[in-house]
């Protein structure tokens, strides 16, 4: 199992407190072991509840997490899925049933005051979904919509964003751990082109990764898809480690 090496303490109790917002972080993150074959700024393959559990308590700043479901595909029935439309994405393996267990295993990993950056649809955000944070004191701080200036699926308004939920992992503070203030609550990035079926915005991910951490930080992506977050770390001077199933 890892360790952490000793380290300077998380927090810097000399803090300005001369206003709510500021532009540095009081906050270190420890040292992490890695073991096993894990390694930085590759592409790993493996299951990403496999990673988790290699990485200590209390140990990042950041975590993305973009699970594989099929909220509208299954949810709004249009009678050609599979066939034209979403075809691609229905092909994916399906983490539907495993989304609480990633949650909590990441409410674990997550270092004090540290960030969940989660993707969702329109429908789990309408519909709800508090139970994939259960047995986790993660809590909502926040929501950006990525307009992605493409046109997607709908019974009556058509989708052209997708939606990331921030939580972060208690004390829940922003003051000296958020420290880009220009981030708009939604974000226009065109979709770029991948042959992954739902490739993230490098752009945004690499702003809200230099909001919430800091250069030399690990990042961690358990299912990275098509390894966007990959490229905003090495656009941003943070280490990646991530993984997927696919490799």
């Amino acid at each position: 199992m890892p360790h952490r090496d000793k380290t300077p303490p998380l927090f810097d109790t000399a803090r300005d407190t001369s206003s709510v917002y500021s532009s540095a972080r009081d906050l270190a993150q420890p040292a992490i072991c890695l073991s096993g074959n894990l390694a930085y700024d590759v592409r790993l393959q493996m299951e990403g509840l496999h990673l988790l559990a290699a990485l200590p308590d209390d140990s990042v700043p950041v975590i993305f997490f973009d699970p594989q479901y099929r909220g509208v595909l299954e949810h709004l029935a249009y009678g050609n899925e599979g066939e034209t439309r979403g075809s691609p994405r229905r092909a994916l393996r399906q983490m539907t049933g495993e989304i609480p267990e990633f949650v909590q295993a990441i409410g674990r990993v997550l270092m004090p005051s540290g960030h969940l950056f989660l993707w969702m649809d329109k429908y789990h955000l309408c519909s709800g979904f508090q139970e994939w944070l259960t047995g986790t004191r993660l809590e909502v701080v926040d929501m950006i919509t990525w307009s992605k200036q493409k046109m997607g699926m709908g019974y009556r308004s058509r989708r052209v964003g997708e939606h990331v939920v921030a939580l972060q992992k208690p004390p829940r503070r922003a003051k000296g751990v958020w420290t880009r203030h220009d981030i708009p609550d939604v974000w226009v990035e065109p979709v770029a082109k991948s042959r992954h079926t739902h490739r993230k915005p490098v752009g945004l991910q690499a702003a809200l990764i230099e909001a919430v951490s800091n250069p030399g930080d690990v990042i961690i992506d358990p299912a990275a898809g098509s390894f966007s977050v990959l490229e905003a770390c090495q656009a941003t001077d943070r280490r990646f480690l991530g993984c997927d199933i696919n490799g």
